[in-house]
């Protein structure tokens, strides 16, 4: 890889959390409670299973009883979603991925143990929906495995809504990516764990394989440029 911890540590700096966005209604630990309970009626007697194709595959936080490779067809992964928290700031917004429509994703499904499945779903939703606003972002959808289909919980699936930024060219990508950092880490951090990742799965997505090396020339380009605008200093 082109992108190596060492150019990700140029990115990395401390931020503080500048706390939700106003525009956004979090959810109560009963609406939590709620949602989860309406994905366990819906899941019914089948297996629990989660279909992953970014943090999630390299930093699952659930047990794991079985994983095999899956492609989900009809969506591709992206880096559509923009964030002025976690991974970026409201004056330097950065991007994560989501899955979009059309093409098709390659990833991991994770089948979860069978036992205490309703408080299984129920640190999924907390780990991954934050508002009002995302809970269209969790549905169920059918990857194929080399064992036939599987019935998978998906999250930030069909983005929609303000924080969406559709069919961005890699470079703008790139260029976010090499700068972007909030108080959970860098966008270069986030692209460098899911490549290196989906590296060690076995899966090479080229354009995610092309990011990299964009992000990576971005870093070189702007530290030495030095300033402002080097990756991990000032705005």
């Amino acid at each position: 890889m082109a992108l190596t911890p060492e150019l990700v540590a140029l990115c990395e700096r401390e931020e503080a959390d500048p706390g939700p966005d106003p525009a956004f209604t979090a959810l109560e630990e009963a609406d939590y409670d709620r949602l989860a309970e309406r994905l366990h009626g819906e899941l019914g007697q089948d297996p629990l299973w989660l279909f992953a194709y970014g943090s999630l595959i390299w930093k699952p936080e659930f047990e794991v009883v079985e994983q095999r490779h899956a492609v989900l067809h009809g969506w591709h992964r992206s880096f559509c979603l923009e964030l002025k928290r976690w991974r970026g700031m409201p004056h330097r917004p950065g991007l994560i991925l989501a899955l979009d429509g059309g093409g098709r994703c390659k990833g991991v499904a994770y089948r979860l143990p069978d036992e205490d499945r309703l408080a299984q779903l129920r640190r999924l939703v907390y780990r991954e929906v934050g508002s009002h606003e995302d809970t269209y972002t969790v549905r169920w959808v059918t990857p194929r495995t080399v064992h036939g289909p599987v019935r998978a919980l998906a999250f930030w699936i069909g983005p929609k809504g303000a924080r969406v930024a559709r069919k961005l060219p890699l470079e703008h990508v790139a260029h976010v990516l090499a700068r972007a950092c909030g108080h959970g880490g860098s966008g270069a951090a986030y692209l460098y764990n899911t490549v290196a990742h989906l590296e060690q799965a076995g899966i090479r997505d080229r354009n995610l394989w092309r990011l990299q090396e964009l992000v990576a020339a971005e870093i070189r380009a702007v530290a030495g440029q030095g300033g402002e605008t080097a990756p991990g200093g000032g705005s």
